[in-house]
């Protein structure tokens, strides 16, 4: 009698907990999802199901909740904003890790995975910075039978989420074509929201973006349609659903581009946009613009005043591969010669790039006389389909043993002292197998 009823508490509690998650997943469509991380403030976003008030309680990890818990302003969803809640934890000391909860119309939301987000570390004139890791990937298609093209499915592989989550990485980049616009969507507001809720809402990625920060890039797929350039007629509601669904800390125009940048330590990231001012590719005109004028002088004198240990600059496009295929930033001549010919004159150290796109990974070093190298790391695809280098690309500045056609993202751990700090990447397939591993210093770069 005794062993019957133990199981029946059993079944009742799974019962519950069962019937908890999916009342969680009735109240909100996606998310948790921890945006930028500062000193002073953490981004949390959170889409609901339906218009509802949504608002986070958070306590500094390892203390007593009842006693150091802290409430964000409450947040009324609304359909024409997608039930979206962008929400400000500002209430938090720096360099600490907090856990949170998820409160929607006054009602605990349960989740069967950790929810924690940390603040950065004021470690300037006081210590050497933390040593830190990060995750890049790009090119994520989730696949949608009812508008997926005919044949076999593009998309597979999601189990790499769970390859990034187990990692435990401080945040992850993405670097561009973070989903794909059908044709279903591209000429809609309502088609691009289904696009980013379809993406967005896979059960699969929740863990890792309820406990990882997220920044972000687009490139073509998730700007307009395949190759788009300035012309895309849709652009300005492209970039204000990436607003909407994104978290990163600033935007360097207010109406126009994804452009902006981001610190973590002594590590500073320029987020580049590829698309809002770029010519068509078939334009027959070697001046033609890539990031264009007003976009490349405020990178090169972002990177001028910089004093970061290494300076990431983060594109969809490749830029060091001097091949000109599909869309390089080869095939624009003259800018491209700008970029690398200022970086050399104004003696900027530290410049190394980061790109996706080609869905291949790769490792490309530009070797530069009386100079430091260039190097620049791709990495794709997440979850889209793999491809091969074309001839063009197999040349003497691809770093021997760095392609790999499988679906993949780049594991990045920085350390050491300041003086001379050490950047790690292993290239990691879905598996969570390391592929291969390269290692560069900030004495390297100077």
């Amino acid at each position: 009698m005794q062993s019957t009823n133990k199981i029946r508490l059993i079944l009742l509690s799974l019962i519950f907990g069962i019937s908890a998650i999916f009342s969680s997943w009735a109240q909100v469509k996606s998310g948790p999802m921890l945006g930028y991380s500062e000193m002073k403030e953490v981004l949390i976003w959170v889409q609901t199901q339906k218009p509802a008030l949504v608002q986070i309680k958070y306590w500094e990890k390892g203390s007593d909740a009842n006693k150091l818990l802290h409430l964000s302003s409450a947040i009324s969803t609304q359909k024409s904003q997608a039930n979206i809640a962008r929400i400000i934890a500002d209430e938090v000391d720096m360099g600490k890790k907090y856990t949170y909860e998820v409160w929607v119309d006054n009602k605990k939301v349960n989740f069967d995975y950790p929810l924690e987000f940390q603040t950065q570390t004021l470690w300037q004139y006081r210590t050497d910075p933390p040593n830190f890791q990060f995750v890049v990937g790009s090119c994520n298609y989730i696949n949608e039978e009812a508008t997926d093209r005919p044949g076999r499915p593009y998309g597979g592989a999601d189990e790499i989420y769970k390859a990034i989550y187990d990692k435990k990485p401080d945040f992850m980049i993405w670097g561009g074509d973070n989903f794909y616009y059908r044709e279903a969507d591209w000429n809609t507001r309502t088609g691009m929201i289904h696009r980013n809720d379809h993406t967005r809402g896979q059960k699969s990625v929740q863990p890792l973006l309820a406990s990882t920060h997220h920044y972000a890039i687009w490139d073509d797929h998730d700007y307009g349609p395949n190759d788009a350039d300035r012309s895309f007629a849709l652009k300005h509601t492209s970039l204000e659903l990436f607003k909407l669904y994104w978290g990163n800390p600033n935007f360097v125009y207010p109406n126009e581009a994804v452009t902006g940048m981001f610190q973590w330590a002594d590590v500073e990231f320029f987020m580049m946009d590829d698309r809002w001012f770029k010519a068509p590719n078939d334009e027959k005109n070697p001046a033609k613009d890539y990031f264009g004028q007003k976009q490349l002088q405020w990178l090169l004198d972002a990177l001028t005043t910089s004093r970061a240990s290494f300076k990431i600059i983060v594109n969809g496009g490749q830029v060091i591969n001097p091949a000109k295929v599909f869309e390089n930033m080869a095939n624009y001549e003259q800018e491209h010669t700008q970029l690398l010919k200022e970086i050399k004159n104004r003696n900027i150290p530290g410049v190394l790039f980061i790109s996706g796109d080609r869905h291949w990974s790769s490792f490309w070093k530009m070797e530069r006389p009386g100079t430091y190298p260039l190097f620049d790391l791709t990495v794709s695809p997440l979850t889209a389909g793999t491809a091969t280098p074309t001839p063009e690309d197999l040349n003497s500045s691809l770093v021997p043993g760095t392609v790999s056609n499988q679906r993949a993202f780049a594991h990045i751990s920085v350390s050491g002292p300041l003086k001379d700090r050490i950047l790690e990447i292993n290239l990691v397939n879905s598996e969570g197998k390391e592929l291969w591993k390269q290692r560069i210093t900030s004495s390297q770069l100077k």
